[in-house]
């Protein structure tokens, strides 16, 4: 089936939506993760950086960087002909997290994106979403040159829950992320069904 018809003979399917955020620090990859998985060319809201944000835009380690989000990015990608991902990528400089209470409403769940070589940047994006009980998961992206370290010691640097997903990512690869984007929907359908459970119990 194409996006929009339906085989000859079968009635048209009526997708089910979801919303997935991509959060996590300045320069970790979330616009280019929503560009290499996104079937539409996806809306971006980049602007140049400038000699007046030096000040509160660290660029620490993406020295190479020199444009960043300033509303949001978005995508969107048909994983079966029923179900269809909408993605939204939040920007990541604190000025601009008043943003996240609107992004937030009504999604399914969230991709923690993170750096290795500046992990603590994505300490704000967890504690966002862990207080608000929205699932996430965190994809390490693993850029070239980036010090690689076991899945257990990303978890324990986070202190994150034993029950939150930490997948290895490459952000510019579509196969890649679309095992990220899969994981947050299994583990927002794990939790949502625990939840049920729990209140019939």
């Amino acid at each position: 089936m194409i996006f929009g018809r339906s085989e000859r003979g079968k009635p048209p399917v009526e997708p089910v939506t979801l919303k997935i955020l991509v959060a996590g620090g300045f320069g970790v990859g979330k616009t280019t993760l929503v560009g290499a998985v996104s079937e539409i060319r996806p809306l971006r809201t980049e602007e140049l950086l400038t000699e007046a944000g030096r000040p509160v835009d660290d660029v620490s380690g993406v020295e190479a960087k020199h444009t960043t989000t300033v509303a949001m990015d978005f995508g969107r990608i048909t994983l079966r002909e029923d179900l269809v991902l909408y993605l939204f990528g939040t920007p990541g400089q604190e000025r601009f997290w008043f943003m996240w209470d609107e992004m937030s409403e009504g999604a399914l769940g969230a991709v923690v994106l993170a750096d290795t070589r500046r992990l603590e940047d994505c300490f704000a994006a967890v504690d966002y979403f862990e207080r608000r009980s929205i699932p996430f998961l965190v994809g390490v992206n693993c850029f070239d040159g980036a010090p690689r370290y076991p899945v257990e010691a990303v978890r324990g640097a986070l202190d994150l829950d034993d029950d939150v997903p930490v997948l290895l990512c490459d952000a510019r690869d579509r196969e890649s992320v679309k095992e990220v984007l899969i994981g947050v929907v299994r583990h927002a359908m794990a939790l949502a069904a625990e939840r049920r459970q729990a209140v019939t119990t």
